[in-house]
């Protein structure tokens, strides 16, 4: 699913408000729990950040070595 700038700024507002209940679009959702409201924050803004082609991607390099004997 894609989301919005405008969704990420609902579920923050309601999280600064200390509200559970999000609307946005004319749809509404009730979160059951402030931990339930942030999980669905940070996974908005990684769906935001991995749709934005300017945002660098970071990498993994292992190395791995032997003695060489």
């Amino acid at each position: 699913m894609a989301f919005t700038q405008s969704q990420l700024e609902a579920l923050e507002a309601a999280l600064a408000s200390g509200t559970l209940r999000v609307s946005y679009e004319g749809r509404s959702v009730e979160y059951r729990s402030v931990d339930e409201l942030k999980k669905a924050i940070a996974e908005v803004k990684a769906s935001l950040a991995a749709a934005d082609p300017t945002t660098p991607r970071s990498r993994v390099i292992r190395l791995y070595t032997e003695k060489g004997f």
